[in-house]
Formats: C-alpha cells, sequence, structure tokens
C-alpha cells in the first residue's frame, strides 16, 4: 500500500512539474508575440539645433548622434554620445547656461529631458553644477534630481548633498540632505 501511494506521488509530481514546464514555455512564446520591437525613425549625425517657441530661440542644442523615435506610442529622441544644450534667455542673448551630458533623452509629450553620466550645467556667474542624473522640465523651465550633487562657485565654496530642484537661472533653489562650506574673504 505504501509503493503505491509513493507511486502516485511520484507521478503527480512529475505531472505538475511537465505542466509547469509547458507553462513556462508558452509564456515566452506568448511574450515574443506581443512584444513590439520599434525603430528609429530618424538617425543623424553632428546636429546643431535650434529650439523655437513663438518665433524666439529659446535653446541650441549640439550632439554627435541623434535618434528620433517620433513614431512610436509615447514618442522621444535620443542621445547617445551626449549633448551640449546652451539656454537662450527671454531678450534672445544666451544666457551662459549652458549644459553637458553623456546620454540624453528627451520625452516629447511629457517636455521633459533625463540627463545621465557627468552632468554638468555652467552658468555665467560662476556657478556649476556637477551630478550623475538630472531631469530638465521644459515647460517649467526646472531642473531636478534625486542623484548626489554638486554646486561650487569661483571662489570655491560649494553645496552639496543628494537631491535638489532649482529654476535654470540658480535663483530658486531647494536643497534636501545638503551641506555647504563658504570660504572667508579677507
Amino acid at each position: 500500500m505504501s509503493l503505491i501511494k509513493t507511486t502516485l506521488s511520484t507521478i503527480s509530481l512529475m505531472t505538475v512539474l511537465v505542466l509547469m514546464a509547458s507553462c513556462d514555455s508558452n509564456f515566452k512564446k506568448i511574450q515574443k508575440i506581443n512584444s513590439v520591437p520599434f525603430f528609429a525613425s530618424g538617425d543623424a549625425e553632428n546636429i546643431n539645433l535650434k529650439y523655437v517657441d513663438s518665433g524666439r530661440v529659446k535653446a541650441i542644442l549640439l550632439s554627435p548622434r541623434m535618434l528620433d523615435y517620433s513614431q512610436v506610442k509615447y514618442p522621444f529622441t535620443e542621445f547617445p554620445k551626449g549633448i551640449d544644450l546652451t539656454l537662450i534667455d527671454a531678450k534672445n542673448q544666451k544666457s551662459s547656461v549652458v549644459i553637458l551630458a553623456d546620454y540624453a533623452i528627451q520625452y516629447t509629450k511629457k517636455e521633459l529631458i533625463d540627463l545621465r553620466g557627468n552632468v554638468i550645467i555652467t552658468s555665467d556667474d560662476g556657478k556649476q553644477l556637477k551630478t550623475e542624473q538630472l531631469y530638465y522640465d521644459q515647460k517649467n523651465d526646472w531642473f531636478f534630481t534625486e542623484k548626489f550633487y554638486r554646486i561650487s562657485d569661483i571662489d570655491n565654496s560649494f553645496t552639496e548633498g543628494i537631491g535638489i530642484d532649482f529654476d535654470s537661472k540658480f535663483q530658486t533653489v531647494t536643497a534636501q540632505n545638503s551641506y555647504a562650506e563658504r570660504n572667508k574673504t579677507d
């Protein structure tokens, strides 16, 4: 009797294992059927773009490569080799805010740019921000990050911490978990 119970248990276990293996195999096939590969509808090298809004140049963007995915459901533009972005002020003069990053992706509908890798923002008054990832809300002209950052002045004073948000002119700044050190002038 115990031999029959052991045999039935073994057969039941084998059946469950076979069913699980076949489900996994079918699940992977279903995933492949439902996946839709997409390709860039545009690919450009050594670009020099000017963003214009209401007849006014708002920014100049330089990049070694740009991939355009405007034909997908959630359109975006990718800059896999980095960007050099200069923001233009309302008086059509360069505001001298220059943004550099190793990688960037612009989400068209959200008007959001995700900057990654050695992100550096330099302003005309000598301030410089460095971080590994920074978001730029184009609609509100606002930057933010939850990563470590460091802002330094020309006199080597600095503020560093984790998490900060600010406008493009560094006039309104909200820092989280920050530490500041100021050099004393004689």
